[in-house]
């Protein structure tokens, strides 16, 4: 795959650090040995350290991808003590800049944090806090709640927030995302007037596109009241909402059964105490005859937590699992057998890499809006999840299942890549 586009704000952000109130603040030689440890967890970056008084860390490479411009010393205690988290409280502040390309900068530390798993994260890796059906709606609104006006200025018109599918390489965003809903919809095989049920339906692309292209029937779940609002009225323009019901409710509450189950961005929100509860889901719901079901999902290949920052400013409650957990967790105990699996982490960093893009255009709308701090905690979460996906910290995965008696959906993987084509 071609390199994807970097995301710069050099051109845009003030990226000096104010050297005026350095005689105030001297740098101590406590300081430059705490610079030079910090720099030493970062040396396989390589970024330089910068501190305020426009000197470098000791141990500073002479190339480097760019520069971590530390403002004062409270911002370099939080690197020492847990970069993963004061890093980004920093940078947003404005208490840490970067000199040099945001994405490269961030790629540059993803690579060093990914191979040096902090102690942090060996202690934590296996706790877990429970997302309760309150907790869970929570989560939803501190997230996809932030206004459709916002989400509009940097999605493709269809509103798809999670990875695309670059069937070809040229293609643009707008094409991916399409190319992304019906190649769900040709692993799932359906045919028409079978039911379906979705799980996190975010602004209804796939729900609607399912009843359009393919002629079936959805039930659509979400928590978000702003997403389904959208949903629902684009529903009525296009004349499905007799074919599709989006549904606010929780993914626990679903009754009934379905031909086919799909879930595209949720996984990552279900948290690892409540996979029991989703097996039960698929177990009750997925038709024993002729069911399946796909699970799109960010994912690791070992478990390990998710980053700090990301958890508190982005995603709270969130969970991004190793495969071997949806497997054991989630698939086995719902009854249910693995089909195919396909990782796609490389198409969602091309994802990644054009949001970026979009949401530098619309920087300053966003920022008059809701402002600098707003801006850069966006601007950091895009690119280090772009870092994430390049570097292989985070996976993509989509994984097709069905009841271990019931026949597969398809028998070859042909039919996935060919164009649509009706089970047999």
């Amino acid at each position: 795959m071609a390199s994807a586009p970097t995301t710069d704000v050099s051109d845009r952000t003030n990226l000096s650090i104010d050297r005026s109130a350095a005689a105030s603040r001297p740098v101590t030689a406590v300081d430059r040995r705490l610079a030079a440890a910090v720099q030493r967890t970062i040396a396989d970056g390589p970024v330089r350290l910068e501190l305020w008084d426009g000197r470098r860390a000791d141990g500073a490479p002479d190339r480097a991808a760019g520069d971590l411009l530390v403002g004062d010393r409270r911002a370099l205690i939080g690197l020492a003590v847990n970069a993963n988290l004061y890093f980004g409280e920093a940078y947003i502040a404005g208490r840490i800049r970067i000199r040099g390309s945001l994405t490269e900068v961030i790629l540059a530390l993803s690579r060093s944090s990914a191979a040096n798993p902090s102690r942090w994260e060996r202690a934590t890796a296996f706790v877990a806090r429970a997302n309760d059906v309150t907790a869970a709606r929570r989560n939803v609104e501190h997230h996809y709640d932030l206004g459709n006006d916002f989400y509009s200025l940097w999605l493709d018109p269809d509103m798809v927030y999670t990875c695309a599918y670059y069937a070809d390489e040229a293609m643009s965003l707008d094409e991916a995302q399409k190319a992304k809903l019906d190649l769900v919809c040709r692993k799932l095989q359906l045919r028409p007037d079978e039911t379906v049920v979705e799980a996190g339906c975010g602004w209804g692309a796939l729900a609607l596109h399912m009843a359009r292209e393919y002629g079936v029937r959805v039930r659509a779940f979400n928590l978000s009241g702003e997403q389904l609002r959208w949903a629902r009225a684009r529903a009525r323009r296009e004349g499905l909402d007799s074919r599709v019901e989006f549904i606010e409710d929780d993914y626990r509450n679903v009754a009934g059964q379905c031909d086919a189950f799909v879930s595209v961005g949720m996984l990552e929100h279900v948290g690892r105490r409540s996979y029991a509860a989703l097996a039960d889901v698929l177990r009750r719901t997925v038709k024993r005859s002729g069911g399946r079901g796909l699970l799109h999902f960010i994912g690791r290949d070992v478990p390990r937590p998710l980053n700090p920052w990301i958890r508190r400013r982005i995603f709270p409650g969130a969970y991004v699992p190793a495969l071997a957990e949806v497997a054991r967790d989630v698939v086995a105990p719902a009854d249910m057998s693995v089909v195919d699996v396909e990782n796609l982490r490389l198409h969602y960093a091309r994802t990644l890499a054009h949001w970026s893009e979009r949401f530098a255009a619309a920087r300053e709308r966003v920022r008059a809006q809701s402002g600098e701090e707003f801006c850069r905690t966006w601007e950091l979460y895009l690119a280090g999840s772009e870092a994430a996906f390049r570097t292989g910290w985070m996976q993509l995965f989509q994984v097709v299942f069905a009841p271990r008696e019931s026949t597969p959906p398809f028998f070859t993987r042909a039919p996935l890549y060919s164009g649509r084509g009706a089970r047999q």
